[in-house]
């Protein structure tokens, strides 16, 4: 891990420190994380020192941790995105809707659960939530719809097909692995107290804090700086054993679209895929009486940047994504340099293909991946990785999902034939071509 230049810090300090005088912030600790680690970060306010090792509540940075323990049943086999929530979790209304709508919030299931604001009550069981028939607000699949309750059946979930508490099966195969040996389900050492800051002066009045129960999954942990860079890394790609590196990309995938934002955000897999200018970053913020939190990576800069505050409301949510703008403008990725590598499909199958008339070109890219996309002109692009019967699996875009048969004269994709020349007589066209050929 390097440390960020002088100048830099000086940046990334004055950012964070009109964050914290602008928004009224009793304290706030923010980082960037670089090569795996924290480059910089700084403490404002009354924090404590170091300030790197104090907790704060994450909020729904719970939900990616939780989504990680999903994932991992899944990769192994004892669960899939489509199955429905009964399959694994008898006995509550949801049965219905499926592991994947649930992660991706298309479930339908209310935001919140029912009775007590649980954010500021103590926790209770799943049959003490009480859950009716009522508590499916919307058809599943329809649109995206933002819940907490949706993770809190999550845990419970993997709590059933782990046979021991969601806070275990977290702690165990995604917290300690990962490092953050400073993340727990309630304060432990040094910590921050919650605060709410009164909107017409400069008075705070402490938030309560207790174990949410059943809905723990959706925002119970807290964490410190240095503990929330590591999950920083992690959705940087350093994923470990934790988790496959491809299983990542997946939960990083545009699902369902939040259209009550002012830009371009989208859910994938427990984690928010937001657009910005030219770039997309994967992250979640955090929110909890009393707190407030954020995570972002840049994977094309491979960088992240993190964010935690003892307030209920005041941060600009907009502080971590512009740590990472102003890295980026100061201190851009080199790249690593470019360097053959053995072509791992015959040569004379890559270049120009035609889709009816249409030109596209098939190149074959640095780590084995297949990309076929338009020639000259916009067209369907997807990446494709090759499978153990030889077929290639788009991985991406339009043919996301589709089995590519790879021929020197003949690309077979989906029930579409691409052909060497426009319409190629002698290939099997469907439909066939005109005798009189071209005209």
């Amino acid at each position: 891990m390097t440390a960020v230049l002088p100048a830099t810090a000086r940046r990334l300090l004055a950012r964070a420190a009109r964050a914290q005088r602008d928004g009224r912030v009793p304290s706030v600790v923010c980082g960037v994380v670089r090569d795996g680690g924290l480059a910089w970060s700084c403490g404002r306010g009354d924090v404590a020192e170091p300030h790197a090792d104090v907790q704060y509540r994450l909020g729904s940075i719970t939900k990616p941790l939780a989504a990680v323990t999903v994932m991992r049943l899944r990769d192994e086999g004892l669960v899939d995105l489509d199955d429905p929530l009964d399959t694994h979790l008898a006995g509550t209304p949801f049965g219905g809707r499926t592991v994947g709508q649930l992660l991706s919030h298309l479930a339908g299931v209310r935001a919140e659960s029912p009775g007590s604001w649980w954010e500021r009550s103590p926790g209770t069981t799943l049959d003490g939530l009480g859950l009716d028939d009522a508590d499916r607000v919307l058809p599943g699949s329809r649109r995206f719809h933002y819940s907490n309750l949706g993770f809190g059946l999550l845990g419970e979930l993997v709590a059933a097909v782990r046979g021991r508490p969601w806070e275990d099966v977290v702690r165990d195969e995604v917290l300690l692995p990962l490092g953050m040996t400073r993340t727990t389900p309630r304060p432990s050492g040094r910590a921050a107290q919650g605060w709410a800051v009164h909107p017409w002066a400069d008075v705070l009045l402490p938030e309560p804090e207790h174990h949410a129960g059943a809905m723990a999954p959706a925002g119970q942990l807290w964490a410190t700086l240095t503990d929330l860079g590591r999950l920083g890394a992690f959705l940087l790609g350093d994923t470990g054993d934790v988790l496959d590196r491809g299983t990542l990309e997946e939960m990083c995938t545009p699902t369902g679209v939040d259209p009550s934002s002012t830009g371009w955000l989208a859910y994938g897999l427990g984690l928010q895929v937001a657009r910005e200018g030219d770039r997309t970053l994967v992250g979640h913020g955090g929110s909890m009486p009393g707190f407030l939190a954020g995570v972002w990576v840049d994977a094309e800069e491979q960088t992240a940047s993190v964010t935690l505050a003892n307030t209920t409301s005041g941060l600009d949510p907009a502080l971590p994504r512009g740590l990472l703008e102003d890295l980026r403008q100061l201190e851009p990725r080199i790249v690593e340099p470019w360097s053959p590598t053995p072509a791992t499909v015959p040569l004379d199958v890559l270049g120009p293909w035609y889709w009816g008339p249409a030109p596209l070109v098939l190149r074959l890219q640095g780590d084995g991946l297949l990309h076929l996309s338009g020639l000259g002109r916009a067209g369907r692009a997807s990446r494709f990785r090759q499978r153990a019967d030889g077929r290639w699996v788009g991985l991406d875009g339009y043919y996301a999902g589709e089995l590519l048969e790879v021929a020197p004269d003949v690309l077979r994709l989906a029930t579409f034939v691409f052909t060497r020349t426009p319409y190629d007589p002698a290939a099997p066209v469907p439909g066939g071509v005109a005798d009189q050929g071209w005209r």
